[in-house]
């Protein structure tokens, strides 16, 4: 059960309402769901977290289907389910192959084809295991994407991180009672 109350638009203060509405403007469905019906409780989290979400979903640069495998592998890692149900079908609409998405799902080692998924993978597979980036894997990944792209690679994992740590912190309800791992 969550542990925080669902959001109500009319029960929000003025400055919550702002945020709240700005946060809709870019979302489907017209409400706030997930971390965000948790950060709204403090606005200036909520813009913050918002802001910063913007930034790499909407401003980044990476390629949709790399920005969604970083997604599910950071997901995966904190079996944060509602994290998942939002971008697993986001994933394969985006053209991430659906078996790549089961075995990530499963706790097994995809069969890549493309040689940039291959880094990211590597790449977050390493962060997580060793909380460290090799200079090896570094050099790789510079090689491959440059500068700017790796910090963005990086920017995604941590703010998917932090969501993670949220939903699981607040123990945030997946529409439908979804179970995504089970």
């Amino acid at each position: 059960m969550t542990r925080v109350p669902k959001v109500i638009p009319e029960a929000l203060s003025i400055e919550q309402r702002k945020v709240h509405d700005m946060i809709v403007s870019t979302r489907q469905g017209g409400e706030i769901r997930g971390p965000f019906a948790i950060w709204i409780r403090n606005a200036n989290l909520a813009a913050a977290a918002n802001q910063m979400g913007n930034a790499v979903r909407l401003e980044g640069k990476l390629d949709a289907k790399l920005f969604e495998l970083i997604i599910l592998i950071v997901a995966r890692q904190w079996s944060a389910e509602y994290e998942w149900f939002a971008h697993a079908k986001d994933a394969v609409r985006v053209g991430l192959d659906p078996a790549i998405v089961e075995a990530i799902r499963t706790h097994r080692v995809p069969h890549f084809v493309n040689a940039e998924e291959t880094m990211v993978y590597e790449m977050m597979r390493e962060l997580i295991e060793t909380k460290e980036l090799s200079d090896a894997t570094y050099a790789r990944a510079l090689d491959m994407f440059g500068i700017d792209l790796v910090m963005e690679i990086v920017t995604v994992a941590g703010f998917y991180t932090l969501v993670a740590m949220m939903l699981k912190a607040f123990n945030a309800p997946v529409p439908d009672n979804v179970r995504p791992f089970d």
